[in-house]
């Protein structure tokens, strides 16, 4: 004799509408809470619709209980979750125009920009991270070769 199913999912919308919105659905995060919530419908357990999904118990009791609390909505992302940047915006901007000015820069010379500037001291990643915020684009250095000649151009183009 098997227990009755403790934690109920709310069958808030008909499971041919709900068919629909997995189909139509472009978020692929969204269209895996959704198929779990349609696993739900269909009778599994919370194990066994995670075990089909390939997550964990507890991301299928927060699915079920976002769903019955808020419905579709509840399963949508949630912006703004982080810690807020130390600079404001208008420093961004005026570090951008800053960097604009500089031909070449590296992250460390950024870094001691932004301390001596602004008196904010961030760690590599949070740079780059920045950086990649305010629009600005880094590439990897590579080395020039000391025998290359002045015209290496001009004679690739003759052969």
């Amino acid at each position: 004799m098997t227990r009755p199913e403790k934690y109920h999912v709310e069958q808030s919308i008909p499971l041919e509408q709900l068919d629909w919105r997995i189909r139509i659905e472009k978020n692929t995060k969204v269209q895996q809470k959704l198929y779990f919530i349609r696993f739900r419908y269909l009778g599994d357990s919370i194990e066994e619709a995670t075990s089909r999904l390939g997550v964990t118990k507890r991301i299928g009791y927060y699915w079920q209980s976002k769903w019955n609390q808020e419905g579709y909505k509840g399963l949508l992302h949630k912006s703004g979750a982080g810690r807020p940047s130390k600079l404001n915006i208008e420093e961004m901007l005026k570090l951008k125009t800053i960097l604009e000015n500089i031909d070449f820069w590296t992250t460390e010379e950024v870094k001691d920009l932004i301390r001596n500037e602004f008196d904010i001291d961030y760690c590599l990643n949070s740079i780059r991270k920045l950086l990649r915020k305010i629009g600005m684009k880094h590439n990897i250095p590579y080395c020039l070769d000391y025998r290359r000649p002045e015209n290496a151009e001009e004679i690739l183009k003759k052969t």
